[in-house]
This record gives C-alpha cells, sequence and structure tokens, in this order.
C-alpha cells in the first residue's frame, strides 16, 4: 500500500476535517509541531488540571512493548516514508496512539482486541506474530483487511480494526510538522506577504490597478 492509495482509502475529506476536529477535540497537541504528544513546557493556553492530567497520561504505559513495534509497522504502512516526507514512525504517530488511548479509554478494547486479532491471523497463516512475519506476509495480511468494500467473511473485525488504525494514524500524521507539510498547507506566516495572488486580480479585472 503506498501513500496515495491510503489517502484514497482514509479520503481526503476525512483527513482535512473529521480526522483532525477529532484530533484537535482531545487537545492532545499543538498543531504544527513535530510530536503529536505534549511536550514538557508546550502548556500554552492550557489549565493547570490540563497540564497535570496530560502529565498523567504521559506518564503511563498502556502498549506492551510487542504491541507499539506492531502499532509502529502499521502505522509505517499506512502514511510510508516516501521522497516528499517522512514516515508516521518519523511523525511519531505511535508516541501519539500511545497517548490518544489514555486521553480517550474507548479506543482500548478495540485496538487491543485488533492487535490479538491480527497476530492470531498471522500464527494461524504463517507461524509468526504480525511483527514478526515477512513483509510480504505482513503486506497479504493488511491487504485482506484495508478495503471494507471488499471485506471477506470472517476478516469484519480487522477491517474495523484496520479503519481505527488509519484514522488514528491519520490524526497524529496529519497535525504534525512533518503531515502539514505533505499536505502542502503553508497557514498564516507573520511578516510575510506578497499581495493579492494574480488569478484573483484577474477574476475581478483589477490585475492592471
Amino acid at each position: 500500500m503506498n501513500r496515495r492509495e491510503s489517502l484514497r482509502a482514509i479520503g481526503l475529506t476525512a483527513v482535512s476535517t473529521g480526522v483532525l476536529l477529532e484530533a484537535c477535540k482531545t487537545d492532545n497537541k499543538k498543531p504544527g509541531t513535530d510530536t503529536a504528544t505534549p511536550a514538557a513546557g508546550d502548556n500554552a493556553g492550557r489549565e493547570a488540571f490540563e497540564i497535570e492530567r496530560n502529565k498523567k497520561l504521559q506518564e503511563q504505559r498502556f502498549f506492551t512493548d510487542h504491541e507499539m513495534a506492531t502499532i509502529t509497522i502499521l502505522a509505517d504502512i499506512i502514511i510510508p516514508k516516501d521522497e516528499k516526507s517522512g514516515s508516521a514512525s518519523d511523525a511519531k504517530v505511535p508516541e501519539f496512539i500511545e497517548f490518544i488511548v489514555k486521553d480517550i479509554p474507548s479506543h482500548q478494547v478495540p485496538l487491543r482486541g485488533g492487535l490479538r486479532w491480527l497476530d492470531s491471523q498471522c500464527m494461524n497463516r504463517f507461524g509468526t506474530a504480525f511483527k514478526d512475519s515477512k513483509e510480504e506476509q505482513q503486506m497479504e495480511m493488511v491487504n485482506d483487511i484495508a478495503w471494507p468494500e471488499n471485506v471477506k467473511p470472517g476478516m469484519e473485525q480487522g477491517v474495523a480494526f484496520f479503519n481505527r488504525m488509519r484514522d488514528l494514524t491519520a490524526s497524529g500524521f496529519y497535525t504534525t510538522e512533518i503531515g502539514l507539510a505533505d499536505l502542502g498547507y503553508v497557514g498564516n506566516m507573520p511578516n510575510h506577504w506578497e499581495g493579492v495572488p494574480a488569478d484573483i486580480l484577474k477574476q475581478y479585472g483589477l490585475e492592471n490597478s
């Protein structure tokens, strides 16, 4: 699965609106930074109780090392490194997912259950857990659960899990500096004004003004 296929599967509308709104709603980070979780000292605009809560969440651990390794592989399959920008793990998306399941506990059971389902499927097919399977075996497994419209009987739990992973990966990636650069988003830049774009001036007959 390349990046273009991943984005088509997520839907650009989801990335630009719903997915990003979900990330913002949890107040898990300040958009435009390199990391997807609250950094020490990055407390501008936060109430004292929010700072304390984030600190406690960061000190806790939910996923095991095995689960985090699996999440990292999946995240990089969903958004791999390419010639334009880094991968999901380069943008610290696995750390974002670790934080978000503590911030929104409703993700915990579906994600942990999905990770166990994935390992069980791989053990039955290949005799190894997902993270220890060969790359082509991992991709075979992912391709069976990445496309909801082509779901095979018995793969429904895997599809639901992968959909959640894909949404969280997009949330984490596209609220970081790497992700925003990948979208080509510039935003407001202080002390930088190049005037009204030429096509807009032409549209209103003001190109010679």
